[in-house]
């Protein structure tokens, strides 16, 4: 990555894909590249077995496109390795994004070919965003979905996001992000917590433990330094045993307790009991251990305060990637007038046109289908929550989509949009989408 000075953040027009600026040169060469062009970002499918999708990445993306530009390095780059010729060099010089972008809000649920993004600029322009667009939102949807069956599966109970240490060292930023958009209480990373004013959690791991000649002395050491209402890890060596040796040295006004191995539905009821009987009825149990939405499902009943969860959260619990594509869906003709496009083949086919999207409530304010309609939404019938928001007009960004405010804004819509599906959305058993989509098409689509 290359950053420039004063920007404070580093460069994304590089995260892309060779292709697109070859495409982009071919276009000028053509002439066709200053049409105007409508790309839209949706999946034709959700991962197999899930009955929903949740949008994340939104925020991340709007804050990368102002870094989205070609300085000096990136030019020199692309002109070295002869990526592009000069006339095309020099319009990237000069890229600045100016165009409209649109979509589902952060944290909005989704399902097969919703307009999650749409994207209306120059051909140029957007084509250039492709790549960038899909590497964000794939990543953070598939982060996000999995955080939000796992929520669900939780019942109310907190979950902790811990993965960083299993993946990339800026996904697992965007991971935290995207975690606590679908309802995580929490992260261990302390770049997410700058970044975005999440809330950080942490004590200390085995090798704490490990140091100190004693688990008495690694306890009264934590305890004395983070104070009594820290949480200790008691599985080093003997649960019971450590559980005793926690409570002796600080008393009923113990925090909390980690398991991080074993059979956790069986510890963690002999912790409890163990806990109560020697008075510590407020001391909260939290378990860790390669947890997924199914590890905690199987959990609902043990005596457990909150889960922390690593690996398969940010790894999207067996779906790494949300599959969404982007298309070219309308551009403008010559004379100016929008024109339909979509591909056609039988098992990658689009839906041509510039969509809006509702969600169908029904009078218990429970949703009932998604309408995606081609052309201009019609007016609201009572019973349909319009779905597309605006984010940016002519490059300038509409306040409260970034930073920690768009986090807080993302989860909220996150908790109202699934209050609103059906109760089988949080169900683990595979199944079709728990809505369906219909299609709409008016007379002036396009």
């Amino acid at each position: 990555m290359t950053t420039a000075p004063g920007w404070g953040q580093p460069r994304t027009s590089l995260f892309t894909d060779h292709y697109e600026l070859t495409m982009l040169q071919a276009a000028l060469h053509s002439g066709a590249a200053h049409r105007r062009s409508v790309f839209e970002a949706f999946a034709r499918r959700l991962p197999d077995g899930r009955r929903y999708g949740v949008v994340a990445g939104t925020g991340r993306l709007l804050e990368g496109l102002a870094q989205f530009r070609f300085g000096p390095t990136e030019l020199a780059y692309l002109a070295e390795h002869k990526v592009v010729n000069d006339e095309t060099l020099a319009w990237l010089a000069d890229f600045k994004f100016s165009g409209t972008v649109t979509g589902y809000a952060e944290g909005e649920i989704y399902f097969p070919n919703s307009p999650i993004l749409t994207i209306e600029s120059t051909f140029a322009e957007a084509c250039i965003l492709e790549t960038y667009v899909l590497s964000v939102l794939n990543h953070d949807s598939a982060i996000a979905s999995a955080a939000s069956r796992m929520v669900g599966a939780a019942g109310g109970r907190p979950c902790i996001e811990m993965g960083s240490r299993r993946t990339h060292e800026e996904s697992a930023v965007a991971a935290s992000r995207a975690a606590v958009i679908a309802g995580f209480m929490s992260t261990s990373n302390l770049e997410a917590g700058l970044r975005y004013g999440i809330r950080t959690l942490g004590t200390a791991a085995h090798s704490f433990t490990l140091l100190h000649d004693t688990e008495r002395e690694a306890f009264a050491a934590q305890l004395a330094s983070l104070g009594q209402d820290t949480t200790l890890l008691v599985d080093t060596y003997d649960v019971e045993a450590a559980v005793r040796t926690a409570v002796e040295l600080a008393g009923p006004a113990l925090g909390g307790v980690r398991l991080d191995s074993g059979d956790l539905l069986a510890q963690a009821r002999e912790v409890r009991t163990l806990l109560d009987a020697l008075g510590n009825t407020h001391t909260r149990i939290t378990v860790t251990s390669d947890l997924d939405e199914f590890a905690i499902a199987a959990l609902a009943s043990a005596p457990v305060d909150s889960y922390g969860v690593g690996t398969s959260l940010v790894t999207g619990s067996g779906a790494p990637t949300a599959s969404m594509v982007y298309k070219l869906v309308s551009r403008t003709g010559d004379g100016g007038e929008f024109v339909s496009v979509a591909k056609a083949a039988k098992n990658k086919a689009s839906l041509g046109g510039h969509k809006y999207a509702m969600r169908r409530i029904d009078a218990r304010g429970k949703a009932t289908a998604e309408i995606v309609g081609v052309g201009a939404r019609p007016s609201d019938d009572g019973n349909d929550r319009a779905l597309v928001e605006t984010f940016m007009v002519d490059g300038v960004l509409a306040p409260g989509w970034t930073g920690a405010e768009g986090v807080r804004r993302a989860a909220e819509r996150h908790s109202a949009s699934m209050a609103e599906l059906p109760g089988a959305a949080k169900r683990l058993q595979r199944g079709e989408p728990v809505i369906p989509t219909e299609y709409e098409y008016t007379s002036t689509a396009g």
